[in-house]
């Protein structure tokens, strides 16, 4: 089960969005600003940050430069008022992962977790499992039924690629592009 801190000043939203997660079968920590989500993260194994900008004590800038700062690579999705340019790109410059602007559709943001959770886990891992399968970007290895075999790499990217977003169609070309390059 994965567990989600949420960092929102707004009382009645932070229940609300913990609310929401937790009735979708995911943990949730609530804290009202980034000193507390700080303290929070000394004590509570946490895989994602949903975290405001506007905060008292510690903005939500503040906190992930924080974060970053001490090597923390969790994924944050930034959950706020501001909609500027210049707002979502110095977020994105300090390292937040994805950005909402409220009022909030919370179907688009379980979305986005699940997102978030999955590429993470597959970025951190550099493993994929997927039903029988096991994949081990590392060694290039495919584990199918507890049987390991060592692929060539272009394979190996090929199925890594189809694994990690199953039930999407990818064309030719985009798997061409991606895995041999353009030229």
């Amino acid at each position: 089960m994965f567990h989600i801190l949420v960092v929102e000043d707004d009382q009645s939203l932070n229940k609300l969005i913990c609310r929401v997660l937790d009735k979708n079968g995911y943990e949730t920590v609530a804290a009202a600003d980034g000193e507390e989500a700080l303290k929070l993260l000394d004590e509570t194994y946490i895989d994602l940050i949903i975290t405001d900008l506007m905060m008292p004590h510690m903005d939500g800038y503040d906190l992930t430069r924080a974060l970053r700062d001490s090597g923390y690579q969790l994924p944050i999705l930034v959950v706020t008022a501001k909609d500027t340019f210049p707002d979502k790109a110095k977020g994105f410059k300090l390292g937040i992962d994805d950005y909402m602007v409220k009022p909030i559709d919370v179907n688009e943001l379980l979305l986005r977790v699940e997102a978030l959770l999955r590429r993470s886990r597959i970025i951190y891992e550099k493993k994929l499992e997927f039903e029988h399968v096991c994949l081990d970007y590392i060694n290039l290895t495919a584990t199918v039924d507890g049987r390991s075999q060592v692929l060539p790499q272009k394979e190996f990217q090929l199925l890594y690629k189809l694994l990690s977003f199953p039930n999407h169609t990818f064309t030719r070309q985009q798997i061409m592009d991606e895995l041999w390059g353009y030229d």
